[in-house]
Order: C-alpha cells, then structure tokens, then sequence
C-alpha cells in the first residue's frame, strides 16, 4: 500500500462513489426522508453527524497509529483530536455555568496534544473522556432548550454555543481527514 517514498497509497472503501468514506448504504450518518424539524433539532443532528464522522475517521487504527503526528511539525494526531474536543466539551460547561471553572483533563496548553502516547489504555482513556464530557455538555444544555437564552457568567447565547460546537467538530473533522489520509491512504467525506 506504500509508495517508494514511504507515503501511503490513497484508498476508499467505497464503490459506489470512490471519493466518499463509505457507500451511501453503510454510512450511518446516511438518513432518508426529511431531516428533523426545528432548529435545535437540526444543530444537534448536525453535532451528532460531526462526532459520528470523528469516530469513522479514527476507526480500524492501533494505537500507534492513532497517536501519530502525522502532519509534521504538527503535534496534531488523532488521538490528540480525540483528547482535544473531550478538553472543549468540557470547557464549554464553564460557558453555560456561573459556577467555578471545571478543571482541565489533561493539563495546561496544548497537553491534550502533547500528552499522546502510543498506548491502549491512553487511546480508551480517551474515547471514554470524550464520551463523559459530550454527555455531561449534551445534559447541561439540556437545561436550556430555548436557544435565544443567555447563560453564563458572560451571558451566551445556546444557540451561539450550539453553532461553536458544530463549527469546532467540523474543523477538526477536517484535519483529521488530513491526519488520517497521511497514516494510511484512508480518504473520503
């Protein structure tokens, strides 16, 4: 699967539309019909869509390969993505709290890049963090279902923190196309 210059071959498992992930009929986030009704129905299937495609990126790597810093002199990795927006998730809880600040999972600045190891219990660490910290934000928000209102010490609006949840998935998404493109070849939307 490698070139003579050690990069790896660009690959899909499609078929039907060899430049996506996968075909149509065994994407997940593939839904027929109309989509939801209402606007914080709609951001939040966007958000759950944005996760979903994290994981798919993600998926079928070891963790070495999760852990590489595959886009020099990036720290970025995988892993770190995944150590990273469970930081964010966290975070954004002190944006809807008046409460003390939550503290930070993995340290000051840039740890959760830093601090990636090419281990399994790091890599299940990780998913688990991600997991508690998007249900703990998902439940939190729960609480405001009206997106005008403002919460919070600087008074933000649900909608406004909605539409930076989204917007933070969808870069990172981005980047992880990259990172995962330069692991194994693996493309696709």
């Amino acid at each position: 699967m490698h070139r003579m210059d050690d990069r790896p071959a660009r690959w899909s498992q499609a078929t039907v539309y060899p430049d996506m992930w996968a075909d149509p009929d065994d994407d997940p986030r593939n839904s027929e019909g109309p989509g939801p009704d209402g606007e914080l129905a709609t951001l939040g299937g966007y958000l759950a869509d944005y996760r979903m495609t994290l994981r798919m990126k993600c998926e079928g790597l070891d963790a070495e390969q999760l852990a590489r810093r595959s886009v020099p002199p990036s720290t970025m990795s995988l892993l770190g993505l995944i150590r990273h927006l469970a930081e964010v998730e966290r975070d954004w809880r002190n944006w809807i709290s008046d409460a003390d600040p939550l503290p930070k999972l993995y340290g000051e600045r840039d740890a959760d890049f830093d601090g990636v190891v090419a281990e399994q219990a790091v890599v299940d660490a990780a998913y688990r963090d991600l997991e508690r910290e998007q249900a703990a934000t998902d439940a939190a928000l729960a609480d405001h279902p009206d997106l005008g209102e403002r919460v919070g010490k600087d008074g933000i609006a649900v909608r406004e923190l909605l539409v930076h949840r989204i917007e933070e998935y969808a870069r990172h998404c981005g980047h992880a196309d990259l990172l995962r493109e330069c692991v194994d070849g693996r493309v696709g939307q």
